[in-house]
């Protein structure tokens, strides 16, 4: 794919990911309150079904010829061999795990008992909503507004997470909260559509689905991690300090 329509091909798909989280709990919610918890079940299910049945229409590249294939072992080490060769790659990936491992624990885990002490458990959900609307708002000026320099804009956009963190821990205020929430989102869709025109342009497409495999397991490994260490991190702190800590770094 030529390189101007890679911002604009990954800007539409982030586009229908962050719309349809958007409205997927809203309707899901109507759901629930107007005909019951097990039609909105139901018609989850139904949902399932008609992707599957739409999958089928998606044309399935051949295989390549026999003596041409390669075994998955083999695969897992070639592309651990090139992600090691690789230092802008698993230097940002690791990052991510501490990244990813911090803001599972603090945001997600202290956060939501933070909130219900101090701005109430509806204004949590506005803080969520408003994290999202911040990511779906920068998709559409992705869509027009091309990155120079992906990688660096990515990187810069993604700090911009620790501010509502920090506003969480250290006075939570539902106002301010929701504008450095919405501001977050942007930040980390600025780092999302860095990061995948990072690799796309620079890794080469015989290498690409190994090389966002390795990106994956890095990125996510060490979030189950977080969600079991920031609860006792917490409880022997207190939920101020570690939030505060956990934004600032």
């Amino acid at each position: 794919m030529p390189r101007h329509q890679l911002q604009p091909a990954n800007a539409l798909l982030s586009l229908t990911r962050g719309g349809l989280t958007i409205i997927g709990p809203t309707l899901s919610a109507l759901l629930v309150v107007t005909v019951g918890p097990g039609w909105g079940l139901a018609v989850n299910a139904a949902a399932w079904l008609v992707s599957s049945v739409l999958l089928v229409r998606v044309n399935i590249p051949p295989k390549p010829p026999k003596e041409e294939q390669t075994s998955t072992l083999q695969d897992l080490r070639e592309g651990w061999g090139f992600f090691l060769a690789t230092t802008w790659l698993w230097v940002v990936v690791l990052a991510f795990a501490f990244f990813n491992a911090i803001h599972t624990g603090a945001w997600f885990t202290l956060g939501p008992a933070r909130a219900k002490d101090t701005i109430g458990e509806q204004g949590w959900g506005f803080v969520l909503s408003a994290q999202s609307a911040g990511l779906l708002v920068m998709t559409l000026v992705l869509l027009r507004v091309p990155l120079q320099r992906p990688l660096l804009l990515g990187m810069l956009g993604c700090s911009f997470y620790g501010l509502p963190m920090m506003a969480l821990g250290v006075q939570p205020d539902l106002w301010l909260l929701i504008v450095l929430s919405f501001v977050a989102g942007a930040g980390i869709e600025v780092f999302n559509m860095g990061w995948n025109l990072a690799m796309q342009e620079n890794i080469d497409d015989d290498m690409l689905s190994r090389a966002y495999s390795y990106d994956a397991l890095g990125s996510f490994v060490a979030m189950p991690i977080g969600q079991l260490c920031f609860g006792p991190l917490g409880d022997t702190f207190g939920f101020k300090p570690v939030l505060l800590v956990s934004g600032a770094g």
